[in-house]
């Protein structure tokens, strides 16, 4: 619901997607994606900028389906 706000406020080229070491916040990443089409650039993996890495998608799926 956010990034949609943000949509109908600004233009938006990207994402940064935070904390997303919790299972919860994986489909918000494929609603961001596919209802909105803005791809995802960055997400982090811990408390820190340092912790942000570029988003990869085939490790985001496989991390989805892997225990």
């Amino acid at each position: 619901m956010q990034a949609k706000q943000f949509t109908d406020a600004v233009e938006l080229t990207g994402v940064v997607l935070t904390k997303l070491d919790g299972t919860a916040k994986g489909g918000i990443a494929l609603a961001v994606q596919t209802e909105l089409g803005i791809p995802i650039k960055l997400v982090g993996l811990g408390e820190t900028a340092d912790d942000l890495v570029d988003f990869d998608p085939d490790e985001f799926v496989d991390a989805l389906f892997s225990e």
